[in-house]
This record gives structure tokens, C-alpha cells and sequence, in this order.
């Protein structure tokens, strides 16, 4: 069975970030056992869950994703396999109308970048936009997990 994730992803204002009201975040250790074009896959421990996920070939904001619960001390163990190619953050979960945000802190190597995303059910599919929104980065593939893990944000610079 094929399951199609269809996201937009954009940059957070951390000003009007800090001044609204969140829930508790769950944080997320991830880790990639392969990044090319073609696939990724990642294992994450978010919170006391654990998943082994495989997104293949990106097409325009769809892709197919597969993901499946594993153990925990297993995914930790596969993260650790992973060296330097982890990315660590905290996950915000946003209610909007129907749908949900989700608003990454990241920290380690990728300490100060705020990333949203926001998961349709068709790529033509509106959405509201919070005011703490800034420029969108969907298709960026600097803004990829993937990417952040080898090519953390801090150096960009």
C-alpha cells in the first residue's frame, strides 16, 4: 500500500515565535541510514516512540512514505550507527483550522533554525497561514532533514 506525503515547509519568525502559547514539545533524535536523491531513510526517536521511515524520490511537494514502529533501544542503537549524521530537535504541534503545524526547534548542529511544515491532502489544498510564518522553503533542499544532518545550519555561514 502506498502512502503519499504531501508537505510545505517555511521559515518561523522567532520574535512572534517566543510570544504565543505552545503546548509541551516532544523531542526528536533522527538519524539517516541513506540520503540520495531517489531515498531517504531515517530512524527517529520522538519522545518514547520510535519509527523506521523510507521517503523515496521527491515529486513537486509529493512524495511516498512508508514508516514503521520499532523498538526504541533499537532505533537508538541505528542512530548511533549514524556518526555525525543526526539531527536533533524539539516538535511544536500547531492547531490551524483542520489542520496542524508542526514548528521544529533545532539544536545541536543545527541550533537557531525554526522550521514549520504543514501536511496536505492535495498539493493545491489551502491552508491558514499563522503570522509567524515567514518565507516558504518547500523545495529547498538545504531545508531537507536529510541535508541538515550532513550540512548542519550552523555551517552555512
Amino acid at each position: 500500500m502506498k502512502h503519499r506525503e504531501i508537505e510545505r515547509k517555511f521559515l518561523v519568525n522567532k520574535l512572534l515565535w517566543k510570544k504565543i502559547p505552545k503546548p509541551e514539545g516532544t523531542c526528536i533524535s533522527q538519524g539517516y541510514l541513506c540520503a540520495d536523491d531517489e531515498r531517504t531513510i531515517r530512524v527517529r526517536v520522538a519522545g518514547d516512540r520510535a519509527f523506521l521511515t523510507i521517503k523515496l524520490r521527491l515529486e513537486g511537494i509529493t512524495r511516498q512514505e512508508y514508516e514503521y514502529p520499532v523498538p526504541a533501544e533499537e532505533a537508538e542503537e541505528l542512530i548511533g550507527s549514524c556518526g555525525r549524521a543526526v539531527v536533533e530537535k524539539v516538535r511544536f504541534r500547531i492547531p490551524s483550522g483542520s489542520q496542524v503545524w508542526e514548528v521544529d526547534e533545532f539544536h545541536g548542529a543545527n541550533e537557531g533554525l525554526l522550521m514549520a511544515e504543514i501536511e496536505l491532502n492535495d498539493p493545491g489544498e489551502d491552508f491558514d497561514r499563522p503570522e509567524w510564518l515567514e518565507a516558504e522553503v518547500t523545495g529547498d533542499h538545504r531545508y531537507y532533514n536529510s541535508y541538515l544532518a550532513v550540512k548542519p545550519y550552523s555551517a552555512w555561514k
